[in-house]
């Protein structure tokens, strides 16, 4: 009994200072890493038809835990599978969200939900935790150790809430499409429409994106397709975790917007519209073999830390994307992989993989109120409606990693006593 109060005192030095553990005691392989996979609701596609529908209460791991990945591709209904020229995956998101307890899944609508959102600037849009798009199949999702995005809490819901999952899936069928390519670029004018989802009228001046290709809308289709078979398929994901423990150091995800002029344009508020259009470049530059568009904004980093991870969305025409500091340095470059075949994951013409970053931990450092620099850059040999530029990255806050240390110090104080 009489060590107690020389082991409080240490304790209280050790509160007080960054000491450093034994490596051993900083990484979380000691931990069981756990992997389940699950399946969507069956979507049913027609040839050249779409289906962008919100899933509620998707099947997803239970309890306190730590996300180390989550990743996703369609299949048919004997788990094959299926190449992005059948079925366009346009995107897939997942995100959390709070709804009161009891509540049936049948009587769920985004109206009667808390959405449990990600740390990123776009306030109405883009919430999600995870999200990627045609290169499902080649990015990588892993979140490094010693660190894992944070769910599950069961402090966390609004008192009388619980937490659930949503999942959205986007995917067009282009089978016996008479424009495969225009289809994917969800064209107006393939699609037939003059109202979007919501009933608002369609501009002239927009000429694709997603107002013209939203859940049940047909692209044109070759003669003697348009009663084709039904194929019905799946979102296919796995989620890989750890039970949430003291050896974790969460991490914040933010998504920027390429789309987001506001802070360029002296405005406040951010402007995320999520997609933008690519012009076909002069036939000077195109002589000169210089067709690259080039998309440039700025965004307000909340609270900084340490970069872990980071990659970008595009769509096709997508060259790759890069993140900058306030001084103009390079955070992080994701670049597009094109596929060279017709199987799944190599189709011709479609990206199929984004390349990411892992800076070494306390390497890629970012400030509070950081302004930062998206760029996306796109060929433009050809016009490409629709598309999209996001840079997602995940940031350790240095005050987190500190109590986080602090919190580990004590453990492994106490336990080799």
């Amino acid at each position: 009994m009489k060590m107690w109060p020389f082991l409080l005192l240490l304790v209280a030095l050790l509160l007080s200072t960054t000491a450093t553990l034994p490596s051993e005691a900083l990484n979380v392989r000691g931990h069981l890493l756990k992997s389940k996979t699950f399946l969507s609701p069956a979507i049913f596609l027609r040839p050249s038809s779409i289906s962008n529908k919100i899933y509620f209460d998707v099947a997803f791991p239970i309890g306190h835990i730590a996300l180390k990945s989550f990743d996703a591709e369609v299949v048919d209904e004997h788990g094959v599978p299926v190449p992005l020229h059948e079925t366009y995956l346009h995107h897939w998101v997942v995100e959390p969200y709070y709804i009161p307890k009891g509540t049936d899944v049948a009587e769920t609508k985004l109206s009667k939900i808390i959405l449990r959102r990600n740390s990123g600037v776009c306030k109405t849009t883009l919430g999600q935790y995870y999200g990627l798009g045609s290169e499902t199949r080649h990015t990588a999702t892993w979140v490094p150790d010693p660190y894992g995005i944070e769910v599950g809490d069961p402090v966390a819901p609004p008192e009388g809430h619980e937490e659930k999952w949503l999942l959205n899936v986007h995917a067009i069928d282009t089978r016996g499409a008479v424009d495969k390519l225009g289809c994917t670029e969800c064209r107006c004018d393939l699609y037939n429409v003059t109202m979007d989802e919501y009933g608002r009228r369609i501009g002239e001046d927009y000429i694709g994106g997603l107002r013209c290709c939203y859940d049940q809308t047909q692209c044109k289709v070759k003669e003697g397709f348009a009663d084709g078979e039904v194929r019905k398929m799946f979102l296919r994901y796995t989620v890989t975790w750890l039970d949430w423990n003291d050896a974790v150091l969460p991490v914040k995800i933010y998504i920027f917007d390429v789309t987001d002029r506001a802070l360029l344009e002296g405005k406040s508020e951010p402007s995320c519209k999520i997609e933008y259009q690519v012009e076909e470049c002069s036939s000077e530059d195109q002589a000169k073999n210089d067709c690259v568009h080039v998309q440039v904004a700025k965004q307000i980093l909340p609270r900084g830390g340490d970069i872990v991870f980071g990659v970008a969305h595009q769509h096709s025409g997508g060259i790759g994307a890069s993140l900058h500091g306030e001084d103009g340095r390079l955070l992080c470059e994701s670049m597009a992989t094109y596929g060279e075949g017709q199987e799944a994951g190599n189709e011709a013409g479609y990206i199929v993989g984004m390349s990411t970053c892992y800076p070494k931990p306390g390497t890629v450092t970012v400030s509070d109120g950081e302004a930062l620099t998206v760029v996306s850059n796109y060929s433009s040999e050809r016009q490409h409606t629709g598309v999209m530029g996001l840079f997602y990255i995940l940031v350790a806050e240095h005050e987190q990693q500190q109590q986080q240390q602090q919190v580990r110090t004590v453990s492994w104080l106490l336990s080799n006593l």
